[in-house]
């Protein structure tokens, strides 16, 4: 580690704040889908927004020489990217990286990306790949015609080749899928896909326009939880391979609440070089701009003061806010994810938008018990 990145970690914790683990990199924005409720507009038509290879690998360096653990690479579609392998093998040979993981649709994947990936499956490489639905008219609706079918053929070739351990599935909750969340955990088990991860929809991106696309329901989260209730071999996959908001709020107590990450532990930077604190965070005031063409420690520099600043307003939502003030289930939620709140409504002290789920699900419970 060098004299700056020894400085730099001594000035995050001078701040209160935590050095880097987990990096999400997006390396182009150009992307074969238009999907709906993508939060950096990525498309075919973002030809001109592949970072240039060794720009990527500076800063994953730099990420690695402040003692990030993760890496991950996203776009767009990363295999649009013509260096990707490169990129891949580059991160899965740093120190200290333990873990890299591909976010793809998959649509790309021939029998040429399944050998370049295999080189690379015992070196910590996960391969991220979303299905938002069971069948073609929920997925599709989503990400396009076709999608799902395509997706789907990616996905084989990957699990035929041995690489279904190191795939994550991650399912987005909307009104209009939810429903096919059981059947979808049985279709990644049934294929031996190692992970399954379901999130519910971020009002950011085009979601914002999608007036189609609903977050879902109190009502479809109560009959998720009485389905596991009943349902031996839901929970028997669930416990494999499963990891979904509503089944793991069920566990939560006030002593070990699940709160929202420390900044900037998770730090995300978009194609176009903007360094956000957290992935789930897009505040552009908070931002540091041109990441991927000047020294990864000087952009961190510019905006400690910034983000001791945030870490303080995240600390004062979580003990202020108006809405969450005599609420049973705070000492669950501790006032829920501040990037959700600031992405749906603006408002760093807005309630976060799963604020009925949540009480939906430590509701559900209290009547279980």
């Amino acid at each position: 580690m060098s004299p700056k990145e020894t400085d730099i970690l001594r000035q995050l914790a001078a701040a209160g704040l935590k050095p880097p683990r987990s990096v999400t990199l997006a390396v182009t924005n150009q992307c074969n889908l238009s999907c709906q409720h993508c939060w950096p507009l990525s498309g075919p038509d973002q030809k001109a927004s592949v970072v240039p290879r060794q720009q990527v690998l500076d800063v994953m360096g730099g990420f690695a020489a402040l003692g990030a653990t993760k890496i991950v690479l996203t776009g767009g579609e990363p295999l649009t990217h013509p260096d990707w392998v490169e990129l891949l093998t580059f991160a899965c040979d740093l120190p200290g990286v333990i873990e890299v993981r591909l976010q793809t649709n998959a649509i790309l994947i021939s029998p040429a990306e399944v050998a370049a990936l295999l080189t690379l499956k015992d070196r910590g490489l996960i391969i991220q790949t979303s299905l938002e639905g069971a069948s073609p008219p929920a997925h599709d609706r989503v990400r396009g015609e076709g999608s799902f079918a395509q997706t789907l053929q990616g996905l084989r070739l990957l699990a035929e080749s041995g690489l279904a351990p190191q795939i994550c599935i991650t399912f987005t909750e909307m009104q209009h899928n939810f429903e096919e969340l059981p059947v979808l955990l049985a279709l990644t088990a049934k294929m031996g896909i190692g992970q399954f991860v379901s999130g519910t929809l971020v009002r950011g991106g085009r979601a914002m326009q999608s007036l189609g696309l609903l977050p879902p329901t109190p009502e479809q989260y109560e009959r998720l939880l009485a389905r596991y209730r009943r349902d031996e071999a839901f929970r028997e996959r669930y416990r494999r391979i499963g990891n979904v908001a509503a089944l793991e709020w069920r566990e939560e107590t006030a002593e070990g609440a699940n709160i929202c990450c420390d900044f900037i532990e998770t730090p995300y930077v978009t194609a176009e070089g903007r360094l956000y604190p957290c992935v789930m965070l897009h505040a552009d005031d908070y931002a540091a701009e041109g990441v991927y063409a000047r020294p990864l420690t000087t952009a961190i520099a510019e905006k400690i003061a910034a983000w001791s600043r945030l870490t303080q307003i995240n600390r004062s939502r979580r003990t202020s806010m108006d809405a969450c003030q005599g609420c049973p289930d705070y000492g669950r939620c501790r006032a829920g994810c501040i990037g959700r709140a600031f992405s749906a409504y603006g408002d760093f002290f807005a309630v976060e938008d799963r604020c009925r789920l949540r009480k939906a699900v430590y509701g559900w419970r209290a009547e279980e018990a």
